[in-house]
């Protein structure tokens, strides 16, 4: 399948918003929990599939600030969940030359995800094969405010302020914006997602939930992708 894509015009960063994961488990009568965890195998598969592809940068969205309101039981399954995939992956995308990159406030985290998040980049940070962000405690909103402090105690001045500089103060610093979104589940909206890097991303949607999401559907979407024109705001 990768053979069909054009390799001089992949995407060069990839955003995906993983949704629908409790919604499959409750079309099959399962708790909530049990969909999550079927979404990690899709994480995986996604994941290879990227590497295989070309794809420089994925940033998969695992948990936002908002994630918080859902029931302890929910946030403790999802935190255990995230603590199993640094233990049990790690190993294996290191082999494959992935570099982990765990964006969002880390602070805000147990210190067992935090732990197990921070041996996880230390142990990739070296490698120069995909770059697989997962944007863990992440919201949009409070990235930007982030960024503009840091500035502010940087002793930047308001009329100096740039699009660089905000850029350079966001968890995604140094890295290109995604040139494409994916969000399974059936929703159409970005969720607090990366909001200042999605300006001129390309955007696609599916009814198909996460766990769900095979590597052929993923493929045909990023061939869509390269069938679009992006003008970043021209007439032509």
């Amino acid at each position: 399948m990768t053979s069909q894509l054009n390799k001089d015009n992949l995407p060069e960063h990839i955003a995906i918003i993983m949704d629908g994961n409790g919604r499959w488990a409750k079309a099959k009568n399962r708790p909530r929990l049990f969909g999550h965890n079927a979404g990690m195998k899709t994480l995986k598969k996604i994941v290879r599939a990227s590497s295989d592809a070309g794809i420089k940068i994925i940033t998969m969205y695992a948990f936002s600030t908002e994630n918080w309101k859902r029931s302890p039981e929910e946030v403790d399954g999802l935190m255990n969940i995230a603590v199993e995939y640094f233990h049990k992956e790690v190993g294996e995308l290191h082999e494959n030359n992935v570099k982990i990159n765990v964006i969002g406030n880390l602070n805000g985290l147990g210190k067992k995800v935090r732990e197990a998040a921070v041996k996880a980049m230390d142990t990739t940070a070296a490698n120069t094969g995909l770059v697989l962000n997962i944007a863990l405690n992440y919201g949009g909103r409070d990235e930007i405010i982030h960024a503009v402090k840091a500035l502010m105690a940087e002793g930047i001045s308001p009329e100096a302020v740039t699009e660089q500089h905000i850029s350079d103060h966001l968890y995604t610093k140094g890295q290109p914006d995604p040139d494409l979104l994916i969000r399974t589940g059936g929703e159409s909206r970005l969720s607090n997602f990366m909001l200042w890097q999605m300006a001129y991303s390309e955007f696609m949607f599916t009814d198909i939930y996460w766990p769900d999401f095979e590597v052929d559907v993923y493929y045909k979407m990023i061939e869509n992708y390269q069938n679009r024109n992006r003008r970043y705001g021209s007439a032509e």
